[in-house]
């Protein structure tokens, strides 16, 4: 950054190092300091050790950070920044790299002289990361010498040592993380893969670099990304909206600073009917928002409305626009670098910070002034495109009314065809959204009736990717889900809100024939969730049935197979490995199971498996929905060109 503090390698030294608290509750908590200790928590940890690295990147001392996945799923990352100080710390009697490997809260980013800002969420660091991993070892190249420092646990096994001379500088992190803790150990190349490219948009002109060793590509070499962005946040913005049909020819970007808060932002329109707005402090997506979102949005609504009124437009349609109008079709991201954030929600991803809304308000109002009297035909474009909203808005309230008055006259009943549990406790109760009247009959029968309810779907929901909002209150099977979970989807002052306080069950469970048009229904239904339902989905209360796909049978004997590597080994088991001496029977529908079959498999909380749905980028989940259930064909012949290796066809 052009106002970070640039130090030259002499006055980073030990006694920049300050010393916060010991690292003792770590392991016991895991979950306070990472999240959780799923596969979430367990990426969480390259992201600690990356944010290092972009910290002195940040500062300018770096331009290059490689991430490395290894066989046995250890990572390394490696920097080419100043090199971690080694030097004896004053106040702990010992290396400044074992104090920020050994001490929660120790480093650099505590002192706001070394960083004029830090990435991290709460700022726990790398020796969280230590402290969760059974092998962790910290290579230091400084100033012509080598030094390393291996820990397990946490604990070092021996001092610092000088190993040698070298050319480079910088640092080099590798940690295995402690089985004992995380469930899971394996590391997903894509979820990796999506936050460095992440991180190359937000900070561009630094190359991150990501190679597996666990995956050989046919020309014999490790599977391997680069990511570099020069375009940064508006490259950012074509990326996301790469599947889409533009409305201006190049995204709006503007970067500037105000009451000592550094703002960039980009934004562009498209012909689509959902508002898709990244936000991000330090480096960190805050998915739930905050100030610098509320002060973005402020000026978005304040400068458009201004525009729109004094040309004219507005009073010659006499249409009242809301806020919300201003967004339909609008991608954008914002990026704030706040030297002490607060974060609060949920997640702890909501900015609190209340001197970040003016800040980024007053620069997105400049650049959009700016855009506005520069180009008078796209910002004729967009005010169209907010008149559009505004008339579709008014025309989906009138819808949702109606809807909401056929419940009041026919005493606001569950769907018909809803087979309702009788827990009504939502934390106890599940419901299933099945495809089919003859599967739902099959799964009403096989049920546990006390805590499942069971919803038949006839048919493909509506694509809501293309669709105005007043049209989903025109489709029966929408109707039908929104009333029987109890939810409305309404208005909060100027913004589209679900109302969850009345949602009867939190459990959504999506179960689809395992054929080609189950996959689509499957998809529609997910991308209802994602456009108009997030919050459930943040919730963790939507999931995936996962019925089996083969029933191998020999004599009394069988299995039933949910793989094609299962259906060999049962084959193998029940047969000898001799095909034509078993029974396989392929699912292709639900309906092919008895209530019984349905239930042992799919529906019995003891044996079934469920996918939870979850969103681990924002930005890739938009552009996948977009891709594969909007109007741009080639994206969308591209992808399944790509990943038809791994498709099944059904013959």
């Amino acid at each position: 950054m052009s106002d970070a503090s640039l130090l030259n390698q002499e006055d980073y030294s030990a006694n920049n190092i300050q010393v916060l608290e010991g690292l003792e509750a770590v392991r016991k908590r895991p979950a306070m300091y990472i999240g959780d200790i799923g596969v979430k928590g367990l990426h969480h940890l390259i992201w600690e050790v990356v944010d290092n690295s972009i910290d002195e990147a940040l500062a300018g001392h770096c331009d290059r950070i490689e991430v490395t996945i290894h066989e046995d799923n250890s990572v390394s990352v490696r920097d080419y920044g100043r090199g971690i100080p080694v030097g004896m710390h004053a106040k702990e009697g010992k290396s400044a790299l074992e104090v920020v490997m050994t001490v929660l809260h120790a480093g650099g980013k505590f002192d706001k002289d070394t960083y004029k800002v830090s990435g991290g969420l709460h700022g726990v660091g790398v020796s969280c990361v230590n402290a969760l991993s059974i092998e962790f070892r910290a290579e230091v190249h400084r100033e012509g010498k080598m030094y390393e420092q291996e820990y397990s646990i946490g604990k070092p096994l021996y001092p610092v040592r000088e190993i040698g001379t070298t050319d480079y500088r910088g640092t080099v992190i590798k940690f295995k993380p402690d089985g004992t803790i995380f469930p899971t150990l394996e590391y997903k190349y894509e979820t990796v893969a999506n936050r460095l490219r992440e991180m190359s948009f937000l900070n561009r002109g630094i190359r991150l670099t990501l190679t597996d060793l666990r995956e050989i590509e046919d020309d014999g070499t490790p599977k391997h990304n680069e990511f570099f962005s020069e375009g940064g946040l508006v490259e950012f913005v074509q990326y996301i909206d790469q599947t889409r049909e533009q409305l201006i020819p190049l995204p709006m970007y503007m970067e500037g600073e105000k009451d000592g808060v550094p703002v960039e932002v980009s934004l562009t329109y498209n012909t689509s009917y959902s508002e898709n707005v990244l936000s991000f402090v330090n480096n960190i997506n805050t998915h739930e928002g905050g100030t610098h979102v509320s002060g973005f949005r402020m000026a978005l609504t304040r400068t458009l409305k201004s525009y729109a009124d004094k040309t004219g437009i507005l009073a010659k349609e006499k249409v009242e626009v809301s806020g919300d109008d201003f967004r339909e079709g609008l991608t954008a991201v914002i990026s704030v670098k706040v030297q002490e954030p607060q974060f609060e929600g949920q997640t702890k991803t909501k900015l609190g910070n209340s001197e970040v809304t003016s800040a980024v308000s007053g620069c997105v109002q400049e650049m959009l002034e700016n855009f506005l009297e520069e180009n008078p035909k796209e910002a004729r474009i967009i005010v169209d495109k907010v008149l559009l909203a505004a008339k579709a808005r008014i025309a989906a309230r009138k819808a949702r009314e109606m809807v909401q008055r056929k419940n009041v006259l026919t005493g606001g009943g569950l769907p018909g065809k809803l087979a309702d549990c009788a827990n009504s406790d939502p934390e106890q109760c599940e419901i299933y959204l099945v495809e089919g009247d003859s599967a739902g009959g099959s799964a009403k029968q096989g049920r546990d009736r006390s805590f499942q309810a069971i919803l038949p779907l006839r048919g493909k929901i509506l694509n809501v990717e293309k669709a105005q909002e007043y049209r989903i209150y025109e489709n029966d099977e929408i109707k039908n889900i929104l009333t029987a979970l109890g939810v409305r989807i309404g208005r909060e002052g100027d913004e589209r809100a679900l109302n969850i306080e009345k949602l009867r069950y939190h459990k959504v469970i999506i179960m689809t024939d395992a054929d080609i048009d189950g996959s689509h229904i499957r998809t529609l239904i997910l991308t209802f969730f994602f456009r108009f339902m997030k919050e459930l989905i943040d919730l963790g209360y939507v999931y995936i049935a996962q019925p089996p796909f083969y029933l191998v049978k020999k004599g009394t004997k069988s299995e039933y197979c949910w793989t094609e590597d299962q259906r060999l080994a049962a084959i193998q088991r029940l047969g000898g490995g001799r095909e034509d001496s078993v029974s396989v029977q392929r699912y292709k529908g639900l309906g092919e199971m008895n209530p019984e079959q349905l239930w042992e498999t799919t529906m019995n909380p003891e044996n079934r498996t469920l996918k939870q749905v979850t969103i681990e980028s924002a930005a890739e989940a938009d552009l996948l929905f977009s891709m594969l259930m909007g109007d741009e064909v080639p994206p969308r012949r591209d992808f399944i060109e790509k990943n038809a290796k791994y498709a099944k066809v059904d013959v």
